[in-house]
């Protein structure tokens, strides 16, 4: 096993070097082979699991998270007096003035082809097992790993794909020693959905892996990253395919591919119950408090709410302070007045509908409960002086005052709510610590309670699947069959007997309003920019602080500069 790591460890450095996953140390590879290191049970295991660790970092690493949302009309990365102004960075993925040389150009590409190494390395191991029963795996066992093996790789394609468009395919990282040419948009499409479908006969169901068979891909999972590469099939190839989309979504919500059903809780698919066999999680990654939680790290929601609301608000003391480096836009002026476009305003848009009870401000409740999705107004704790509980509110870090959030991105610094501030500038270069509302999608319960942030990362939720059909629906002219999947999902947002459902006619639903509620439902889900693509508006719209793009080739990056000095078959994005 030592030869194992050493020789994982090579890739990831020679990937990490040359920003070329194919880029690889040919000695290695005549020196190492699978029937050296794998010569027992817990060998194959290891290799198998081993591209699932990286797998979970790579949600949020090397700013995957931060370009897949600053992107949007959703969330953004603010300077804020002077903190997170970063050499205009973040403010070039709002404008999407990006580069060649920012980092996430270059960092996005590694991050999935680290990912793609690792599992075409591992499956290859497991190809090079001729008889399993030597090291007391069983065959169908067997099967399974080189079927999850595919599927990982998938949606290490998959994404990419949908980051880049133009990339290459790789599938032999142990004997080729020079990269490939890119394939084609229409290649990469047919090879994703040729690896899903040969992927899925041999995977097995939830109920076959258990209650601990969550972070494993299941024929559910794939089926669904099948659903997903087919409703964005026109941006990536220019052929609809909402047919077929629409039929393997129905075959995943009628348990073809194993039993789910929706949690009846908003909050339910991101507490620590969602790792259980009832969960609507199709695939997710297993956090915990004592190993890996990537989605409660610095790249993803820790670092959305404000500097000490964590320890003092919510109680949570396991690390140290937040840092707001992501809160929505706002949907108002620094006046209260609501801007007129039509995209982004992500508070209001959840404000339509004034009885969702994800608007109530977040709070723990005790015994692992909380309420509410967002941080807003004053945040107050109590603390002990001498010997007598005082109650205080938040502050920020450039000012004793107070802070209190609000839907707007401004200079307000002291001023109290309701307050006119005479400075009326409000843009990305200018923000203060009261800016934007905070997203609390994954709940932060105090220490020491045993459940805080044991909460599995859902990257598939089964409520995808509803909203995914819900739009093949609603382009083939059925409003009222679109209206009925989202009402689904939707009643467990409001009280019962709600007016904020959809009317059973569907009349209600517009191109706007369906893109609307894929904002609130999977707000700070990283699908955002995907979905702006989709309905086209991502580079024709206009939101807060953001005009329209001069063309389309935003609506992928560039290949960073170091990827493109690696491979001289390379041809750059077009518009870069």
């Amino acid at each position: 096993m030592k030869k194992n790591k050493l020789y994982i460890s090579g890739i990831l450095l020679s990937a990490l070097l040359t920003g070329s996953c194919t880029k690889l140390n040919e000695h290695v590879y005549d020196k190492v082979d699978a029937a050296s290191f794998l010569t027992r049970r817990d060998d194959v295991i290891r290799d198998f699991l081993r591209p699932f660790e990286h797998a979970y970092w790579s949600i949020q690493g090397n700013d995957v998270y931060a370009a897949g949302e600053d992107a949007t009309d959703e969330i953004g990365t603010y300077n804020r007096q002077g903190d997170w102004q970063d050499g205009g960075y973040y403010q070039r993925m709002h404008y999407h003035t990006w580069t060649t040389t920012d980092n996430f150009t270059t960092g996005a590409w590694n991050n999935f082809y680290q990912g793609i190494v690792l599992a075409t390395n591992s499956l290859t191991d497991m190809e090079g097992i001729k008889d399993p029963s030597k090291l007391s795996v069983t065959d169908a066992e067997l099967t399974d790993f080189k079927s999850e093996l595919h599927t990982l790789r998938a949606w290490f394609y998959l994404r990419a794909f949908d980051f880049y468009r133009n990339i290459e395919i790789v599938t032999d990282v142990k004997n080729s020693t020079k990269g490939n040419p890119q394939s084609t948009p229409q290649e990469m499409f047919t090879y994703i959905e040729s690896e899903l479908k040969g992927a899925i006969d041999g995977l097995p169901t939830r109920e076959q892996l258990g209650a601990s068979g969550i972070g494993r891909w299941t024929k559910a999972g794939a089926a669904a990253l099948l659903a997903r590469l087919y409703l964005n099939a026109k941006v990536y190839i220019g052929t609809e395919k909402y047919t077929e989309c629409e039929a393997i979504c129905r075959d995943i919500i009628s348990g073809k591919y194993g039993a789910y059903q929706l949690d009846t809780r908003w909050d339910a698919p991101f507490d620590y119950t969602n790792t259980t066999l009832n969960s609507e999680v199709l695939y997710g990654f297993p956090g915990s408090l004592a190993r890996t939680h990537w989605q409660y790290d610095g790249g993803m929601f820790f670092w959305g709410m404000t500097y000490d609301a964590a320890p003092l608000y919510c109680g949570f003391t396991d690390f140290n302070q937040s840092n707001p480096r992501y809160a929505l836009q706002p949907g108002r002026d620094v006046d209260s007045v609501e801007y007129t476009f039509q995209l982004g305003k992500p508070f209001v848009k959840f404000q339509k509908y004034p009885d969702d009870l994800r608007l109530k401000k977040y709070k723990n409740l005790g015994n692992s409960q909380r309420e509410g999705m967002f941080l807003y107004g004053y945040l107050p704790y109590t603390h002990v002086v001498n010997g007598i509980t005082r109650t205080d509110t938040v502050k920020g870090n450039k000012g004793p005052y107070p802070l209190f959030i609000r839907d707007q991105v401004g200079m307000f610094l002291g001023a109290k709510p309701g307050t006119k501030i005479a400075d009326k500038e409000s843009d990305m270069n200018h923000a203060d610590h009261n800016s934007g509302v905070f997203l609390v999608k994954y709940p932060f319960y105090p220490t020491p309670d045993p459940n805080r942030i044991t909460s599995a990362y859902a990257e598939i939720r089964l409520s995808e699947i509803y909203y995914t059909l819900a739009e093949c629906r609603y382009r083939a002219g059925d409003k009222a069959g679109a209206a009925n999947y989202l009402n689904q999902v939707r009643k467990r947002n409001f009280p019962a007997n709600s007016p904020s459902l959809y009317t059973p006619d569907g009349s209600q639903l517009t191109d706007q309003e369906m893109l609307d509620e894929w904002g609130r439902e999977f707000i700070g889900e990283n699908r955002r920019r995907t979905d702006l693509i989709r309905w086209g508006v991502f580079t024709t719209g206009t939101w807060w602080d953001k005009k329209p793009d001069g063309d389309k080739h935003t609506e992928i990056f560039p290949i960073g500069r170091d990827i493109m000095n690696v491979n001289p078959q390379f041809k750059q994005n077009p518009g870069y």
